[in-house]
């Protein structure tokens, strides 16, 4: 009988392995430092009913204003703005979303301003997907870079980074413009920018200024830096190749922390109104939710109803993404810069 000797395999060094940074997390909380704040089901009632009764307002502080739009929204105009105000409708209408959304007849204030439109929410929809998957993928990279591998500057390198996050987003508009404007090949520019209009008023300028964060690297580099270097080098004696490692080995160990970069993303591509009213310069066809939100506020006059459902329907999705991700999101925050 000849003893057969297994070889390792990278998918078996995953499968033993991973649960080895969830498990440091929990061997890290069951110890309590002296002095430390005490779990929660180690708190007193006191201590329960106090932290509540703290908390309480505050959440209804924040969550009011967000309960009233909703209310606001299936109200009539001649109540929205009532005194006190009207949290329940007495008499519940839809009209605010009939009008938006186009169905059934608008008035002429309606059809001046124009109307609700689906496609500004396909239009966010694409952009905001479209910008969280990419640079998703294009932090994870850079973090896996600057957390796994070794190079010369790389210190240097990422101290840079995070030294852009402390420029604020308004000072690169009109660079950031021009260069969109100045795209080569693209708009009808020829091989240096020039004779057309680049990716303006194009789904490429709405998305590709977006698909790298410094935040985001910052993010997954710190979790990165928890994952132990030998599953790495155990990979890389089977024979893997570095990218093979980066998408088999470390991407699967940082579902919680990629999820949190994840709702940041899209949170932030969502409500973006400046750049794309910069890009799409009023584009009916390139409009997003937020742009388009704001065509119904004139001068005159604004349609407070219609105004109101079409907030709360720009809102649901992120509401909907945080509730999905929600787990690996609180996960991802409290794990992320433990170290080995």
């Amino acid at each position: 009988m000849t003893g057969v000797t297994e070889e390792p395999t990278a998918s078996r060094f995953v499968s033993e392995l991973e649960p080895v940074v969830p498990e440091q997390v929990r061997r890290g909380r069951r110890r309590r430092r002296p002095g430390a704040v005490r779990d929660r089901e180690h708190m007193s009632t006191g201590a329960k009913v106090g932290t509540y009764l703290v908390l309480a307002p505050i959440a209804i502080l924040f969550v009011a204003p967000f309960v009233w739009m909703i209310s606001a929204s299936f109200q009539p105009m001649s109540t929205i703005f009532a005194n006190p105000p009207t949290w329940l409708p007495d008499d519940p209408t839809l009209s605010g979303y009939k009008g938006f959304l186009n169905v059934g007849e608008l008035t002429e204030a309606q059809q001046s301003q124009g109307h609700g439109d689906w496609k500004w929410f396909a239009n966010s929809a694409f952009v905001a997907i479209t910008i969280t998957v990419l640079q998703t993928f294009f932090n994870a990279l850079c973090a896996y870079a600057f957390a796994k591998r070794q190079f010369p500057g790389r210190n240097v390198i990422f101290v840079l980074f995070l030294a852009t996050m402390m420029v604020p987003g308004q000072i690169t508009l009109i660079p950031n413009y021009i260069i969109v404007q100045h795209i080569p090949f693209f708009g009808g520019n020829d091989w240096m920018g020039m004779g057309g209009h680049g990716w303006l008023n194009s789904y490429w300028g709405l998305i590709m200024p977006g698909i790298v964060s410094a935040f985001g690297i910052f993010l997954l580099r710190q979790y990165m830096m928890s994952i132990p270097d030998a599953l790495l080098d155990a990979a890389r004696i089977d024979g893997a190749g570095e990218f093979r490692i980066f998408w088999n080995v470390v991407l699967p160990l940082c579902m919680p922390a990629l999820a949190a970069n994840a709702i940041f993303t899209f949170q932030g591509a969502w409500e973006d109104f400046l750049w794309p009213l910069l890009i799409t310069s009023g584009d009916p066809d390139k409009t997003t939710a937020p742009v388009g939100l704001a065509l119904f506020v004139v001068q005159n006059k604004t349609d407070w109803n219609l105004l109101f459902a079409g907030s709360v329907i720009a809102t649901l999705p992120m509401i909907i993404v945080f509730l999905i991700f929600q787990r690996h999101f609180v996960r991802g925050i409290a794990v992320t810069g433990l170290k080995e």
